[in-house]
């Protein structure tokens, strides 16, 4: 199980932004005005060079398979619409790329291998690509238009860029990392361990491929930021298990922030956990300890499919809404919303909206307290609304302005949030996404389920986060709701 951020940091410094062909960082700061600069800045924003060299050569794949089998004579259709059709092809696959992650600036050592990558997601890609084929040609007949094939892209050709853009892009990053290592020369490590461990180490980084130099080693918390800003180091390899403690979530954190890598060695305990994408440093097996959990391509799918489920569902959820608030105003009377300061993604504050529930001056004290199971503030006749969540419903209305995400950690009051902070030092990573509407710990748990529980499911969901398990837990929540459990 991974950790966090491969990438860049969104607050690192421009220069540590922008570079070379895999968006890979330098650490001079660019001049005002200059090509760098201009790349730093998309950098920040999802854009890589890799992009583009990627789109090029797999559309090249694709012209040259169609000339390969037919010359110049293409049947069926025109060349144009052939041409057009690759465009559209490769947008997919480009986009799935990215969605993927294989635009994410990957650590110096440690690298993942790219091909079985690139080969599932331009699988699923192609996939894609047919499905929507078929679907548009159904819809042109629908509509009169005769036509044998929307997106005239044999299946063969399919198949073929499938197989050889999966090649492509691998050779792209072998490219790129080349001129990444040219450019910053090779890995600069540091290793903290016990003696046993540093001596077991030293021996192993040594034959890393690509080359390594190690350029410190330390054995406790209070040389490793030193030593880190005194060689300039690019990757941090904690060798022992017992001194992890000591240095997370810092200063690893900090160090993650300004880009440096920082990797565990997994020994046979850690096995036992069930972690998965183990990295191998010169044959021996580490985790990357990420500082973010989603790199910001996942947050964009994230963001994406909220607001394509969103606007997906209106015909079901507008119409509920309505009757809902309806309901309220007939038996709770005015106000029927209830707004209320949460804390959201990066830890800012914003309004949440939802039906109100509780009488009028629930918190005339002004102490912020969390609800409980029998909560006497609840009005009686608002019960079964709060129990059915249908409280939370114009929520959406947060979900639509990018405040909250469909699925989620909670959010809570910063009243709260300030205790659960000093109480549980990985609380702030929570705050990493949008909170949401539902979420892991609330499919799993109930109102009063101990926050460093919920905690749990929060992170845990975190590092697990994909299109599938927010389907999953937007499902769990129905049936939750159905069986009518609090």
């Amino acid at each position: 199980m991974e950790a966090g951020l491969g990438t860049a940091p969104s607050g690192a410094p421009t220069g540590a932004a922008a570079g070379g062909p895999d968006g890979a960082g330098v650490t001079t700061a660019p001049v005002a005005g200059s090509p760098d600069r201009l790349l730093g800045r998309l950098n920040r924003h999802g854009f890589r060079l890799l992009q583009p060299a990627d789109a090029v050569a797999l559309y090249a794949v694709a012209v040259a398979t169609m000339l390969l089998r037919f010359g110049r004579s293409w049947p069926d259709y025109a060349v144009a619409a052939y041409l057009v059709s690759f465009g559209v092809t490769v947008t997919v696959l480009v986009l799935a790329l990215y969605f993927g992650g294989l635009y994410e600036r990957e650590p110096r050592l440690g690298t993942p291998p790219v091909l079985p990558r690139a080969a599932r997601l331009l699988a699923v890609a192609g996939g894609t690509v047919a499905l929507m084929n078929l679907a548009a040609t159904g819809l042109a007949r629908e509509l009169g238009v005769a036509t044998a094939r929307a997106l005239p892209m044999p299946v063969v050709n399919l198949l073929v860029l499938i197989v050889l853009g999966s090649v492509v892009v691998t050779v792209n990053r072998h490219v790129a990392q080349r001129a990444r290592t040219r450019r910053e020369g090779p890995p600069r490590a540091v290793l903290l361990g016990t003696p046993a461990d540093l001596a077991l180490a030293d021996a192993h980084v040594a034959h890393v491929r690509g080359g390594a130099r190690i350029v410190a080693r330390v054995g406790d918390r209070a040389g490793l930021e030193a030593a880190v800003a005194a060689h300039d180091a690019t990757d941090v390899l904690v060798l022992s298990r017992e001194l992890l403690d000591d240095v997370y979530p810092e200063p690893i954190g900090a160090l993650a922030r300004r880009g440096v890598t920082v990797l565990q060695r997994v020994g046979a305990v850690e096995s036992m956990y069930g972690l998965s994408r183990i990295r191998e440093v010169g044959g021996l097996p580490f985790v990357l300890l990420r500082h973010q959990w989603l790199p910001g391509s996942r947050r964009r799918f994230k963001r994406l499919l909220d607001l394509t489920l969103v606007v997906l569902f209106v015909p079901v959820w507008l119409p509920l809404l309505g009757l809902v608030a309806a309901y309220q105003l007939v038996v709770a009377g005015r106000p029927v919303l209830f707004r209320q300061t949460r804390v959201g993604a990066g830890g800012r504050p914003f309004a949440l909206v939802k039906f109100r529930t509780m009488r009028v001056g629930a918190e005339e004290d002004g102490r912020a307290r969390l609800a409980e199971v029998d909560d006497d503030r609840i009005l009686p006749a608002c019960r079964w609304v709060r129990t059915r969540r249908l409280d939370e419903l114009p929520q959406l209305f947060n979900v639509l302005r990018g405040e909250m995400s469909l699925v989620g950690p909670r959010p809570e009051r910063p009243e709260l949030t300030v205790g659960f902070e000093a109480e549980l030092p990985a609380y702030a990573k929570r705050h990493e996404i949008p909170p949401g509407i539902t979420g892991l710990a609330q499919v799993n748990g109930r109102y009063h389920t101990d926050a460093s529980y919920k905690l749990g499911y929060d992170l845990q969901y975190l590092a697990n986060w994909s299109p599938v398990l927010d389907l999953e837990i937007l499902l769990r929540t129905v049936v939750v709701l159905l069986r009518r459990e609090g």
